[in-house]
């Protein structure tokens, strides 16, 4: 997940003994009074003004009832009833429906809704209707903590049943967890496991993808900035540490960050304190930091790029999740639940997977590990015909992967080469100067720097010693 404006969660209040309620609704006014009704009656109340923004909030937290409207612009209400079904099964909805469209109400509590009410909805009714479903067993047989949620695929493999063990210990306690592994292997997954199975459950988990966020932004959107501290600061913002203040901040792809960040974040986890870029106060921020990598962190540590003191105080506990390809006996499990749930989600006939297809699927490596499953998966109930899943329908194959991937390699040395070159011609017209060269190709002396380093480029080779 990565973050977008999380502005109603983070000011949202922590649920308390009354019960939290999640309301969607594009009507700002509708919003506004449902706040008003509900906290009035002693619930805790997040609101989203969308379908989307709903979905943002439960991908973070659990709520006891959602309340919202049939039709919104970005998506349906019968959509985000399907979407928060698939996280949380017996999440009680009540939709709120204008007159006329009554029947899709009454096709929306078909499909599992609990309750609607029509437009204008008299206040008392709804609280007490909210009261009643909060009384039922339902609302509080909700999925367990203890239990995985939706959102994490536990297997039967000796690898993942290790993890699965390992993440059951470290979740109730607060230290600092480095999750590792491949691209889609399912780090975010685990990383909102160890969240949902920990006393914070209940408040934020924010994710920060500093792989994607350009490091010129990744301060402001870590740390926050007081309004006029940079040219295009026309208010304050909450920084993402502050966003998961009592709850759980995971960094993802933490490999990536800079130098200088390093150094910011080295200084939050020592003293857990922040202060906003242009601000002189230093605030107090409680939470619980998971961190994720697929890079090789002691080999950064070695060639200067990564500080070993971040490294230590990042890894508390370490966490490794195998690789698709190492635990072959979770794959058919797997592909019936992909194949389950997209038939769910979209309303599609169920569809079947023989023998002889899981079988196949073992034997295929799966690079992209377990997204890629998931996406081959999907696709392949797409293009099937007549309700079984047959390997002809998934379109792979080992010889074209190979040759997929040997290609992205060749294309990839070809770059580097590229890259090699015009970095020495642009130190040869430098006369040797740092400086100078990366003014000549346009980047910073810190890019130079590290390309030289990456590409092992020798003064020899610039200036033409012997």
């Amino acid at each position: 997940m990565k973050h977008s404006d999380k502005t109603n969660l983070q000011d949202a209040p922590p649920a308390d003994s009354s019960g939290s309620i999640l309301v969607a609704d594009d009507d700002l006014h509708i919003l506004e009074v449902l706040e008003a009704r509900l906290s009035s009656a002693g619930f805790a109340v997040l609101k989203a003004a969308g379908a989307e923004q709903a979905m943002e909030i439960l991908r973070q937290r659990t709520v006891d009832l959602m309340i919202s409207d049939m039709k919104m612009p970005d998506h349906s209400g019968l959509h985000l009833l399907s979407e928060a079904r698939s996280l949380y099964p017996d999440l009680p909805v009540i939709f709120l429906t204008a007159y006329g469209s009554i029947p899709d109400a009454v096709r929306a509590v078909k499909a599992g809704a609990v309750e609607y009410l029509t437009k204008p909805f008299e206040g008392r009714e709804l609280i007490c209707k909210v009261r009643e479903i909060l009384r039922k067993p339902s609302a509080e047989s909700r999925q367990s903590p203890a239990d995985p949620p939706p959102s994490f695929y536990p297997g039967k493999s000796p690898g993942m049943k290790a993890l699965y063990d390992m993440i059951s210990r470290v979740a109730p306690s607060d230290v600092n967890v480095l999750i590792l592994g491949e691209s889609g292997v399912g780090k975010e997954r685990v990383a909102h496991h160890i969240h949902e199975c920990s006393p914070r459950r209940n408040h934020p988990f924010v994710v920060v993808d500093c792989g994607s966020t350009p490091a010129t932004l990744l301060e402001s959107e870590l740390f926050g900035h007081v309004k006029g501290s940079f040219t295009h600061a026309i208010k304050d913002k909450k920084g993402l540490i502050e966003a998961a203040d009592k709850g759980t901040l995971f960094l993802d792809e933490i490999g990536n960050i800079s130098p200088e960040m390093q150094v910011r974040l080295l200084r939050f986890l020592e003293e857990r304190k922040i202060r906003r870029i242009g601000d002189i106060r230093e605030n107090p921020v409680d939470c619980r930091v998971l961190a994720a990598t697929n890079a090789n962190l002691p080999e950064e540590i070695r060639a200067g790029r990564f500080r070993e003191d971040l490294y230590y105080r990042l890894r508390v506990v370490s966490l490794k999740i195998p690789r698709l390809r190492e635990r072959k006996e979770d794959i058919p499990a797997l592909a019936v639940r992909f194949a389950e749930n997209f038939c769910k989600e979209n309303r599609m006939a169920k569809v079947t997977i023989p023998q002889e297809t899981l079988k196949w699927l073992c034997e295929y490596p799966w690079p992209g590990n377990v997204r890629e499953l998931k996406n081959a998966v999907e696709a392949s109930v797409v293009m099937c015909k007549d309700g079984v899943l047959r390997p002809d329908d998934f379109h792979l194959s080992d010889a074209e992967d190979l040759a997929l991937r040997d290609e992205r390699n060749r294309e990839s040395l070809s770059l580097e080469e590229s890259e090699r070159t015009m970095i020495i011609r642009a130190l040869q017209q430098a006369r040797g100067i740092r400086k100078d060269a990366a003014d000549l190709l346009g980047i910073s002396r810190r890019a130079i720097h590290y390309k030289i380093k990456k590409y092992e480029i020798a003064d020899s080779e610039v200036l033409g010693r012997g």
